[in-house]
C-alpha cells in the first residue's frame, strides 16, 4: 500500500476502509491532500477486503477549505508544485468522484467551502450538532468551487444551494441534517464510531450489487462536476483579481464584516 503524508489508511476485518485527514486543527486541503484521498480511494477500489470506506479528520475542523493566507499552497485555480496554471484540484476531485465503494464522511467539525465540497464528494455525511457547515465563497468576493454548483443542489435541492452560496452562512449538524446534506446527527464524541457503523452496515450488503447500484445511482455525476469545475475555475481566476477578493480574504482573516465596492 502507498505510504501517505497527510493521510492516516487503514482498514477493518468488517469491511471498512478509514482515510484519516491528518492536518489538524483545520486540515485545509489544496491539490496533494485531494490527491492522497483519491488515490487511497483507488486502492480501496482494488481491495476486496473493502467494501465501505469512512473518511474522518483529526483535530477541530473536518476541512475548514483553502487556506487563502498561505500562498505556498497551491489552492485552487493556483499553480501547481511545477508552476504549470492548470485546474489540478479540481481534476483530482473529479478522480475521487469517479471511485466506485461508497463513502461515509464523518463531519466532527467545520467542512468550510472546498472542505465542503470534500464533504460532499462522500455518499453520506454523519455529523453532530457542533459541527459547521459553509459554502462561504461569496463571503471572500469569490465564486463557489471544488464542483459544489453541482454537488450542493444534489443533496439539498436548488434554491437551498442558491440560499447557502448567496449568504455564505453557516449551519450546524443539527440543520444540516434537517436540510438533507447530513444523513445522521449525533454527539460529537460519537460521530466517528456512527460514521464506521453505516459504512458496515453497508458493507453489509453484497459488494458488486453496491457497486453496481451506486453507479446507477450516481450516473454522471462526475462528468457534470467536471463540466462545473471547468466553469467555477474560469469564474474565480477573473474573481481573484479584483479588489473584492483581497477584502474578502482580508476580512475573514481579520473576522469582520468585509467592505465590498463591487470591484
Amino acid at each position: 500500500m502507498t505510504t501517505y503524508k497527510d493521510i492516516g489508511v487503514d482498514k477493518a476485518a468488517n469491511y471498512v476502509g478509514t482515510i484519516e485527514i491528518r492536518r489538524p486543527p483545520h486540515n485545509y486541503f489544496d491539490m496533494s491532500l485531494i490527491q492522497q484521498i483519491a488515490t487511497a480511494m483507488e486502492e480501496f477500489d482494488k481491495d476486496d477486503g473493502v467494501r465501505a470506506v469512512v473518511l474522518c479528520a483529526q483535530g477541530k475542523s473536518f476541512c475548514a477549505g483553502a487556506n487563502f493566507n498561505e500562498p505556498a499552497r497551491d489552492n485552487a485555480g493556483e499553480n501547481d508544485v511545477g508552476g504549470q496554471p492548470v485546474n489540478h484540484l479540481y481534476q483530482e476531485a473529479v478522480r475521487l468522484l469517479r471511485t466506485k465503494k461508497p463513502i461515509v464522511a464523518a463531519v466532527h467539525g467545520a467542512a468550510i467551502g472546498g472542505g465542503l465540497g470534500v464533504a460532499c464528494a462522500a455518499d453520506f455525511r454523519v455529523t453532530c450538532p457542533e459541527a459547521r457547515f459553509a459554502a462561504n465563497f461569496t463571503k471572500l468576493g469569490f465564486h463557489p468551487g471544488f464542483g459544489l454548483t453541482v454537488l450542493l443542489p444534489e443533496l439539498i435541492g436548488k434554491n437551498q444551494a442558491e440560499l447557502l452560496f448567496y449568504t455564505g452562512r453557516r449551519i450546524g449538524g443539527e440543520e444540516a441534517t434537517r436540510i438533507g446534506l447530513a444523513s445522521v446527527c449525533v454527539p460529537q464524541d460519537q460521530v466517528r464510531a456512527e460514521a464506521t457503523k453505516l459504512a458496515a452496515e453497508i458493507a453489509e450488503s453484497a459488494p458488486l450489487a453496491i457497486i453496481s447500484t451506486r453507479k446507477t445511482m450516481r450516473g454522471d455525476l462526475a462528468d457534470r462536476v467536471k463540466a462545473a469545475t471547468d466553469h467555477e475555475l474560469k469564474e474565480q481566476t477573473w474573481l481573484r483579481g479584483t479588489e473584492d477578493f483581497k477584502e474578502g480574504v482580508k476580512a475573514t482573516a481579520e473576522r469582520r464584516v468585509a467592505n465590498f465596492k463591487g470591484r
